[in-house]
């Protein structure tokens, strides 16, 4: 017979036994729980201690496309190895892309899939072997997930996790999914008919979703590693190692931290592409950090010139460095970089 032990997930959480979501402080307290029953196979073990309940637990992650779905899967993923290190993760998402190198950096096991994308409008030329790239896709997931038998998927929205959170459900594994955003995407609206759970970060996000009853508001989840504390000399060596013979104290100087999004985010990299140059003249002790996006950063680096008190990069992999040395953030408003930005405390101003 099959046991079923018994996932429990509690916020405000409380180590040892469950995870962390960084949510912006509220006037009172509200403590919500929530219980996922998981059916374990039958050599599975269970036993009345929450982390020994978590041993042998095995979960698959659908994420990709874009930072805002990759590291919200990669904070989860944090606290479960945290709270069981015996925990076996498995993320799936696309090959040669943003998470097949975020992925393994954060040092997790990685497997690539033939995800589609669906192409607006809908109704476009592009959309019409949708259907065959999808089956392929679901396919390729489906006989993954069957080597791996994980006892739970978690799907951060995108069309990454479309095929991947839908072959898991024709395979009868739980599945819930997690929405950063205040309104959800056609994949997560969609596969929310079917989830387990929704855990959403605002309370509005709610009413986009058809079932309410399944939803749980507790903010977004914030990496493990920007809760580490790194001094800020430490972190501007990392990016400005030539600061090491420069006189005088690594604290005098002033570091900007420019996010142009995960892709690129036009708005931001104009702008400070107008500016640069001049705030890097009028103020010596200034430094920037300018995370350009995949999409922008050929183009950007073709119209920027050198300078020593700038680095330019198309993504940033380590962001609590980045933060740490940040004493003022430049950022479009996306909905993860503020739940990171509230969690790092850091002043910050944002392009809507």
């Amino acid at each position: 017979m099959a046991s079923t032990t018994q996932f429990l997930i509690s916020f405000p959480l409380k180590p040892p036994y469950l995870l962390s979501y960084s949510s912006p402080p509220k006037p009172r307290s509200i403590n919500i729980t929530c219980c996922l029953s998981i059916q374990q196979a039958r050599n599975d073990q269970t036993t009345s201690s929450g982390s020994n309940a978590l041993n042998g637990l095995r979960v698959a992650f659908a994420a990709g496309g874009t930072g805002g779905h990759i590291y919200p899967a990669v904070a989860i993923a944090d606290e479960l190895k945290l709270v069981n290190p015996t925990s076996e993760l498995l993320f799936l998402g696309r090959p040669n892309s943003m998470e097949s190198t975020a992925i393994p950096s954060a040092h997790f096991e990685f497997k690539s899939i033939p995800a589609v994308k669906l192409v607006r409008p809908f109704f476009s030329l592009r959309n019409l072997l949708l259907p065959y790239f999808l089956i392929k896709s679901i396919t390729k997931c489906f006989t993954l997930l069957s080597k791996f038998e994980p006892h739970l998927v978690v799907g951060t929205g995108g069309y990454v996790s479309f095929p991947v959170c839908l072959a898991a459900l024709l395979k009868g594994i739980k599945v819930v999914i997690q929405e950063q955003n205040s309104v959800p995407g056609i994949a997560n609206r969609f596969l929310s008919l079917f989830a387990d759970l929704v855990f959403v970060a605002f309370n509005s996000t709610v009413q986009s979703f058809p079932r309410k009853e399944k939803c749980v508001v507790c903010g977004n989840p914030v990496r493990l590693s920007l809760k580490t504390s790194v001094s800020k000399a430490v972190s501007s060596l990392h990016f400005f190692p030539w600061l090491e013979k420069m006189e005088g104290s690594s604290e005098e100087i002033k570091v900007i931290l420019v996010l142009g999004g995960s892709l690129g985010a036009n708005a931001v990299n104009i702008a400070l592409l107008n500016v640069y140059s001049q705030l890097l003249l009028e103020h010596e002790n200034w430094f920037i950090i300018w995370q350009t996006g995949v999409e922008s950063f050929n183009e950007m680096e073709s119209l920027v010139r050198s300078h020593p008190r700038l680095l330019l990069a198309p993504f940033l992999h380590s962001m609590n460095m980045a933060y740490a040395a940040a004493d003022l953030v430049v950022s479009r408003a996306g909905a993860m970089t503020c739940s990171e930005i509230l969690a790092t405390g850091k002043p910050s101003i944002l392009v809507d």
